[in-house]
């Protein structure tokens, strides 16, 4: 290769392995993780869906049954060193976070500690101190949990903004350092109003489901993350998923590299400087119960899988209340026709079944997790969010997953 070939090819790879870009995929990457002929339909649309939009890294787990029927992983970890994605690699969940918050409650008010019926912002622990002055919205006090569960607590981020994504402003507010933990986030939106009647629409909320995880800690005495951990992940042998670290350097044994082209910029973290986007532009500890775990495909597929009779986690009657179409009607929901957002799932009713699902986005993550009608269990994840590779590919999976005619024996889940 002649000099100026090569100053090139080192551009090149210097561009492609910087995190700060879309990484664009030039050949297809084999999979890693037990290969089976007759899974080639999932096998050839992972391949082809990577080379076809550029993609860094996925990973895709299949269950029915209570076994786990195929996991492999796709592409790069880590392109820099062209580490490949493995089965079990972890990544940034995102808001696929929300459904085990959503369990926790429904455990709490199992054991009669909780009700959907509460009142989370008077709650000890919970309710917010304002300063000296301040007034909170009337109607913050008539918000329920079961309100904040189905994001019908009145807050707004089409109106309003995110508050999970205003660290820098909510720290300069309160005169506080950054980043706000969430009890800070929580007592500076108590001064703002509501953008609509608690339980009258529903409108997604992260800030809802942040709220939540301070009343699990509130109500069981133990921090949000050991008590899922404890309650909902061990009884079903998950053992690897945690909170994420925001900065790379606190990047998990295991987990994959992010990749984006969304522009950093100075950290919110006080003293970091700048950062890329996925690594310090906001805050992934503050997101722990609507938006903060990592996790693999395969363990993520025990969870959805895991709520089915007989359950080791939830009771039927608790079962039935996860799925089951809330009082109101909003509007995303006539959009979407017969589905609904229930208590920490999307929903649709299929037969005498449903479907139920949840995805979760954030800069350098694109994730989905579908619980078919028919018992077919699924989760994939990408290291990269350009162009919602996630949504891209639902209605793929579904067909990849038809057209494989005999599957593997497996393993268990649990």
């Amino acid at each position: 290769m002649r000099k100026h070939g090569w100053v090139m090819f080192l551009a090149l790879a210097t561009w492609f392995s910087s995190g700060l870009v879309h990484s664009q995929v030039p050949e297809v990457f084999s999979a890693t993780g037990q290969a089976d002929p007759r899974c080639e339909p999932l096998d050839e649309l992972m391949k082809s869906f990577l080379q076809k939009h550029g993609l860094p890294g996925a990973s895709l787990a299949v269950a029915k049954n209570g076994r786990l029927l195929y996991a492999r992983g796709f592409g790069f970890a880590d392109s820099a060193i062209r580490q490949p994605v493995q089965p079990n690699s972890l990544f940034r969940i995102a808001s696929i976070s929300k459904p085990f918050t959503s369990v926790a409650i429904l455990q709490l008010v199992e054991q009669g500690k909780l009700s959907l019926d509460d009142h989370p912002f008077v709650m000890p622990g919970v309710k917010p101190t304002l300063k000296e002055g301040q007034k909170p919205d009337e109607r913050l006090a008539k918000i329920t949990i079961r309100d904040l569960l189905s994001h019908a607590g009145g807050f707004d981020r089409s109106k309003s903004g995110d508050p999970m994504f205003m660290d820098r402003r909510i720290a300069r507010d309160l005169q506080i350092p950054s980043p706000p933990a969430p009890v800070d986030v929580i007592r500076w939106m108590a001064s703002r109003p509501l953008d609509f009647e608690p339980g009258t629409k529903s409108s997604y909320s992260n800030f809802g489901y942040c709220v939540l995880g301070r009343v699990i800690e509130a109500v069981s005495g133990e921090t949000y993350e050991h008590f899922v951990q404890k309650h909902i992940q061990n009884p079903l042998g998950i053992t690897k998923m945690q909170i994420g670290r925001t900065l790379a350097a606190g990047q998990a044994e295991g987990e994959v590299h992010y990749y984006t082209p969304e522009k950093g910029g100075l950290a919110v973290f006080d003293g970091v400087g700048d950062v890329a986007s996925p690594y310090g532009y906001w805050c992934l500890e503050s997101m722990d119960s609507h938006g903060g775990w990592i996790a693999s495909a395969p363990d993520l597929v025990r969870f959805a899988a895991g709520l089915e009779e007989p359950c080791k986690i939830l009771k039927k009657e608790s079962l039935s209340r996860l799925l089951s179409r809330p009082a109101y009607v909003g509007s995303w929901a006539t959009f979407w026709g017969s589905a609904y957002y229930a208590l920490g799932w999307d929903v649709r009713p299929a037969g005498d079944s449903v479907n139920f699902w949840h995805s979760g986005s954030l800069p350098g993550t694109s994730t989905l997790l579908v619980r078919r009608h028919d018992g077919f269990v699924w989760a994939v994840l990408f290291n990269t969010r350009v162009g919602n590779p996630a949504g891209k590919i639902d209605r793929l999976i579904h067909k990849a997953v038809d057209k494989v005619k005999a599957w593997p024996a497996g393993e268990p889940l649990f």
